[in-house]
């Protein structure tokens, strides 16, 4: 559904949430084994999400890293939709379709509207907090060991 560097963007907002804190910040190098991805494509994701400092922050030097606010830990997963710049697929045709509307349906309109309508509803009330308190119980997961 999405790109790979969302995916990633996903995947390595919610383990910092989980691992990172402003007095135990996580380096690139462990954010990059956590989610699997290269190093050079997570410094790449990691500078999108740390852009105006919204979702994750970075500092440098010798004890630098990444780690989150609390506030920030509270936004709702769309906002990492958004700092990739692929919030607006959720409100896109699902086959891409320019002039896709009620008036000019594609064949897929009627049924997934009611699917799409879902899927925004869950981006915007579900808490990056919350995804990465499930993944701390064990009972969910974001990389198979």
């Amino acid at each position: 559904m999405f790109s790979k560097s969302t995916e990633y963007a996903l995947r390595a907002t919610l383990y910092i949430a989980q691992k990172g804190t402003e007095e135990k910040k996580i380096g690139i190098e462990e954010v990059s084994k956590a989610i699997g991805s290269p190093r050079s494509f997570t410094a790449k994701i990691l500078q999108s999400l740390t852009k105006n400092n919204k979702i994750i922050r970075s500092a440098t030097g010798p004890h630098g890293g990444f780690y989150m606010t609390e506030k920030a830990k509270n936004l709702p997963v769309r906002a990492v939709l958004q700092a990739m710049d692929e919030d607006e697929l959720l409100d896109h045709c699902v086959l891409g379709l320019a002039k896709c509307s009620e008036k000019q349906p594609c064949p897929m309109h009627s049924k997934y509207k009611i699917i799409k309508k879902q899927l925004i509803g869950l981006f915007e009330t579900e808490t990056i907090n919350h995804l990465a308190s499930d993944i701390k119980t064990g009972n969910v997961f974001v990389k198979l060991k």
